[in-house]
């Protein structure tokens, strides 16, 4: 029998193999280098970033545009929402409702309700004449509400031009007298007319003494006598009588007004039927009531009475005195202007 050997057949590894086994070489692919791929992937992304950039920029400017258009669309609506529509003003008898309502929606053109200023709103209001204080409230969406207290006419004070304006506790000037109006029991001068704190402090004391001489005379029953009072000089306070007497002066000094104005008063009622009755020009009272004091009854510089009677004592121990030529008697306009106003 005959043994059959069998060689396998060679492949393409094998003939590779033998070959590599044969020449002593092997042949490989060559690597790129690291470095260079990476610096192509970035120029990659950026080149795909600036790609996109026109489409990303018009989105965003599209969104910051509608956010503008959505915020200038709220706030005008806002506007327009608390815009002011309705003033309330609370009943008033001598301040005028549509000049505050005016005032007031002047000062909210702009802002609205939401955003109104309203302590700026009272002190506005405070500057009006008749305006002793105003609270400002909202009333949203588009309401004000406006609280007024009145100041109260106290006194009829004559200015320095002649005229005759009511003012309140604090001398604070309102607005000119009618012929309407209820008389007060006699008028003021003596005011100091300037916008300065001092005087506003003086016209204050001014007025707590003219308080202080109207609550005594009409408790003694003494104010229909009396036409005017000078408070230029609280140290000299001087009275300028009523009716008949408007051509009599009656000086009070700086205190106690109603008992010497009552002293003053009987004293006159005791000398007018004397000879030196109708020559009377003025009784000095600013030295009190107290026991040993006098008062002091000055006559006109024409008064024809004799040397003896001239300088005698009354029954109530009053000192009868000449009057100065340069003290001139009271204007005769004064009762007239009184009359004139009633």
């Amino acid at each position: 029998m005959r043994e059959q050997v069998i060689t396998p057949r060679a492949t393409g590894r094998g003939s590779q193999s033998s070959k590599a086994s044969a020449g002593g070489m092997v042949q490989r692919p060559a690597r790129r280098e690291r470095g260079a791929s990476a610096r192509q992937r970035d120029a990659s992304g950026v080149r795909r970033a600036l790609s996109y950039f026109p489409l990303v920029g018009k989105i965003t400017l599209a969104v910051v545009m509608g956010l503008l258009i959505f915020a200038g669309y709220r706030a005008a609506a806002a506007a327009s929402f608390f815009q002011a529509r309705k003033v309330e003003v609370n009943s008033t008898s001598r301040a005028s409702a549509d000049e505050i309502k005016g005032l007031v929606r002047r000062a909210v053109a702009q802002t609205g309700v939401w955003r109104a200023d309203l302590d700026a709103i009272s002190t506005e209001l405070q500057r009006l004449p008749w305006v002793r204080s105003a609270v400002v409230s909202r009333v949203l969406p588009d309401g004000l509400r406006v609280r007024v207290t009145e100041r109260v006419p106290r006194a009829v004070v004559r200015t320095s031009a002649g005229r005759l304006v009511w003012v309140d506790t604090d001398a604070v000037m309102l607005g000119a007298m009618s012929p309407t109006d209820q008389m007060p029991p006699f008028f003021i001068r003596g005011l100091e007319e300037a916008e300065t704190s001092a005087a506003r402090a003086a016209n204050r004391e001014r007025m707590q003494a003219y308080e202080e001489m109207r609550t005594e005379w009409e408790r003694l029953g003494l104010s229909e006598r009396v036409s005017e009072v000078n408070l230029d000089d609280l140290r000299d306070v001087r009275a300028q009588l009523a009716g008949d007497d408007s051509q009599i002066e009656i000086r009070l000094g700086r205190e106690d007004f109603g008992n010497r104005l009552n002293r003053a008063l009987l004293e006159l009622d005791n000398q007018r039927n004397t000879a030196r009755g109708p020559f009377i020009m003025y009784i000095d009272a600013s030295q009190g009531v107290a026991k040993g004091s006098h008062l002091v009854v000055g006559l006109r510089p024409d008064a024809q009475v004799t040397s003896t009677s001239e300088t005698a004592s009354s029954p109530n121990d009053a000192e009868i005195v000449k009057a100065r030529a340069s003290e001139r008697p009271a204007p005769k306009e004064k009762q007239a202007n009184r009359q004139s106003v009633s």
